[in-house]
């Protein structure tokens, strides 16, 4: 079938891209859905910083590509051996294939599924289809979804059912900022009740940690950036204390506002500048966090007697490590209780066409999450 797409032909354009031009928005071709796959009409999919990485360089990947991985659609098409879906369904798309066969799967892991970290490098779905081309040529798939499109054809196991009546604008934002922002707080770290939390990055993942820290029941959290727009978001969505990362006394000032440090950091800001410093704010015995993926040469000189004489943890999490199926439900059920309030977050709803601009509203950091509505 023939879609539109926001096509990605090269990286490295500069800013505005309202000026350059990174997206255009061309005409396709999308295959029907093979074995295990599904054909989903997109309704909404969100910009995040995972697409800006591949704009910008910082996370290469193969070219053309139709980016997005945030999405939520309608199911048009299950392809052969789904049976558990059918057309009219809903579903918040995952950007974490899991095959449920390999050892990460086996484990309850399936964020770490490898032939779906393999699939999601080569740029094909799982089991290494290709689905998009145009005039004979493939297009690359984005980590197995490529939702910056009318139509996208993925894995079932990238796909979860979630509630009709739930919007799809509000249904997008939990195929990747609620879940890695969230499940960094409440499934990697495990923070416990009374629990001293600083956030550093407070864009769509770091202020749904904000409020993963809130439903942890965390006696202080403490939220750092460097704009002064989110750390008031910050302080309306629960955040006890709030700092500029630019401030020179930024560790002190964090020290002593939690008498000593905080017990769990969580960096989010995809800096190594930030990581160093959600590391430095986190008390003896503590744990830092991070979810963020800066550029892959970034290095960061950690002084490893420091680490073991203060029996510290400095722990990686990808995608919240959540069991997708287990907790998109759970999240949207704790939203739709009142007690993840994560439609706050939603800055600015946009057009496919409005794709460049949006991009550069990302870039520059005035805004948490905005979404494209087909």
């Amino acid at each position: 079938m023939k879609i539109r797409a926001a096509v990605l032909r090269e990286m490295y354009r500069p800013l505005p891209y309202a000026n350059s031009k990174p997206f255009t928005i061309e005409e396709v071709d999308l295959d029907p859905p093979g074995e295990g796959e599904i054909l989903i009409r997109i309704h909404a999919a969100g910009l995040c910083h995972s697409d800006l990485s591949t704009v910008n360089g910082d996370r290469p990947r193969s070219m053309p590509m139709v980016l997005g991985h945030e999405a939520a659609g309608e199911v048009v098409e299950c392809g052969p051996q789904v049976t558990d879906l059918a057309p009219g369904d809903h579903v918040v798309m995952v950007f974490a294939p899991r095959c449920g066969r390999c050892a990460p799967c086996i484990e309850g892991r399936p964020g770490l599924c490898e032939p779906g970290q393999q699939a999601n490098g080569a740029g094909s779905l799982l089991g290494g289809a290709m689905r998009l081309h145009q005039k004979g040529s493939r297009i690359f798939h984005h980590i197995g979804v490529s939702a910056f499109a009318e139509y996208a054809v993925v894995n079932r196991g990238s796909a979860v059912k979630v509630p009709s009546h739930l919007p799809f604008d509000q249904a997008a934002l939990f195929g990747c900022a609620v879940l890695t922002g969230v499940g960094a707080v409440v499934n990697t770290a495990k923070v416990p009740p009374g629990s001293r939390v600083a956030v550093i990055g407070l864009g769509g993942v770091g202020l749904n940690s904000i409020l993963g820290a809130q439903l942890a029941g965390a006696s202080d959290i403490v939220a750092i950036d460097i704009h002064d727009d989110k750390l008031a978001l910050a302080k309306s969505l629960g955040a006890t204390h709030t700092f500029s990362a630019a401030s020179p006394t930024l560790v002190a000032d964090v020290k002593e506002a939690t008498s000593g440090g905080v017990d769990f950091a969580f960096e989010m800001a995809g800096a190594t500048a930030a990581l160093e410093a959600a590391y430095r704010v986190t008390r003896r015995g503590g744990t830092t966090v991070t979810a963020s993926l800066p550029h892959p040469d970034s290095r960061w000189p950690m002084p490893p007697t420091n680490l073991v004489a203060e029996e510290r943890t400095l722990k990686g999490s990808y995608i919240g490590s959540c069991v997708a199926a287990r907790d998109v439900p759970r999240f949207i059920q704790l939203f739709e209780q009142g007690r993840l309030p994560v439609t706050a977050l939603l800055s600015e709803r946009l057009t496919l066409d409005e794709i460049n601009e949006g991009f550069d509203r990302l870039a520059g950091g005035h805004t948490v999450r905005q979404i494209i509505v087909m």
